[in-house]
């Protein structure tokens, strides 16, 4: 136990005090804030901002439809398709007529989604209008007047955790299911590769003979998977403090008024991840009040357990990996390939795991080691008991457990005959044989 725990202190110290984890493990945090506080601002201050000249012959939109922060509209007599930019509109829209059908727009750009999407907002809120005043005799403007006193629903969501009622945010949730998941994702390549290579860097130097005449191989593998454990253990607790800190930053100096407008502009904008960025901006607007209503105690305990666990599960292959190969990187490559893709799948079926956590697919990966690290972590923030029972979150800790014994187990056979086979390229049939022969 000596042995191993001085191999620790070497692997940790060493790389601890490297200026490269001094840099990144601060400048990582700082630059990933600056990077999505820049690009927000920079979105909000340069929408663009058209002109749009209205040829309205049914008077179908005159005095009906409102100017937004990105659409002026106006209903010049004068203007047509050949002089509107010259009469310094950026398009011109045609309302059907008696032979037209639909709406056309003409432009000297092809308008941004964000005006895109206010154009046929209001276009369809006009038509409305005109349809219900048409039908039921309705003022146009007593019906946007009733609409905007009738106000919008506000759903206060609650769960049941246990004997307790909590106050639920599936945006909250949504937002710590993915960043943990994708924290332990990033943590198993990264270090899992880091492990792989500093075996077989370790192997081709020859410095591997040295310390196997002192220490035997499975000490070194341990020693090493450990403490390069311990350094990406430490590095993300600096994240996690470094992230808590920007956020409450964040909310400080961004303004209520700046988070609303990057709500608006991103409703406009299609697509899965606008509407997630938008839940973001949502999100920080009442961050204070909801950020108190997650379990902490439960999600910290939860992500250390499965980055612990989840990587020493992947790290022991990856050693065994990196244990089998030589100077050539493409063997490293071939080798390395079964044990990152269930990673990548990983990944992919936490995304289906954050917007159904109670689904079969999201519970069954759950539980499975190769997947349970990221999964899992994608469901948690969701409710425990409500949406994981506990006998869920107990058997999928179980399984990782004894699935890191038994990786561990099959990767130190392994590792105790490559590190010391030089010169021959290892096939994955030999690989078996090591893992599986009896000694």
């Amino acid at each position: 136990m000596k042995k191993i725990l001085l191999i620790i202190q070497r692997e940790y110290w060493t790389r601890v005090r490297n200026k490269t984890f001094i840099l990144s493990t601060i400048l990582t945090p700082l630059l990933f804030a600056g990077l999505i506080t820049t690009v927000t601002v920079i979105s909000i201050k340069n929408i663009d901002h058209e002109k749009v000249a209205v040829i309205d012959h049914e008077n179908l939109l005159n005095g009906q439809i409102e100017n937004t922060k990105a659409l002026t509209f106006a209903f010049p007599k004068d203007v047509d398709s050949n002089n509107y930019i010259a009469k310094g509109y950026s398009a011109i829209l045609y309302t059907p007529g008696p032979s037209n059908n639909g709406y056309k727009l003409i432009s000297k750009k092809q308008f941004g989604m964000v005006a895109e999407g206010d154009l046929e907002e209001k276009i369809n809120k006009s038509v409305e209008n005109n349809f219900l005043a048409s039908k039921y005799h309705i003022d146009a403007k007593d019906l946007e007047a009733d609409r905007k006193q009738a106000g919008s629903a506000h759903i206060n969501q609650t769960y049941q955790e246990g004997t307790e009622v909590k106050k639920g945010n599936s945006e909250l949730a949504y937002g710590i299911g993915y960043g943990s998941g994708f924290l332990i994702y990033i943590t198993l390549l990264i270090y899992g590769t880091m492990v792989m290579r500093g075996v077989s860097e370790e192997k081709t130097n020859r410095i591997a003979e040295v310390v196997i005449s002192s220490v035997k191989p499975f000490q070194l593998m341990i020693g090493k998977i450990v403490g390069i454990g311990a350094v990406g253990l430490t590095q993300f607790l600096i994240w996690i403090i470094l992230i808590i800190g920007l956020t409450s930053a964040a909310t400080t100096f961004l303004s209520k008024e700046t988070l609303q407008q990057a709500q608006e502009s991103s409703q406009q904008m299609p697509g899965s991840g606008m509407h997630a960025a938008s839940g973001a901006a949502t999100g920080f607007n009442d961050i204070k009040e909801t950020l108190s209503e997650a379990n902490w105690f439960l999600i910290i305990g939860c992500f250390l357990f499965y980055f612990l666990f989840g990587y020493l599960f992947y790290a022991s292959l990856f050693a065994a990996v990196g244990s089998t190969v030589n100077e050539d990187a493409q063997d490293a490559q071939s080798l390395q390939l079964p044990i990152t893709m269930p990673i990548i799948v990983s990944i992919v079926i936490m995304m289906n795991a954050i917007t159904n956590p109670s689904g079969s697919l999201a519970t069954w990966a759950s539980l499975i080691p190769f997947f349970s690290p990221i999964v899992m972590m994608g469901r948690i923030p969701f409710g425990v008991p409500g949406t994981v029972p506990y006998w869920q979150l107990l058997l999928s800790m179980l399984l990782l457990v004894a699935g890191f014994l038994l990786t561990t187990w099959v990767s130190a056979k392994i590792y105790r005959t490559g590190i010391l086979m030089y010169g021959k390229k290892a096939t994955w049939r030999e690989i078996g044989k090591w893992a599986f022969r009896k000694n």
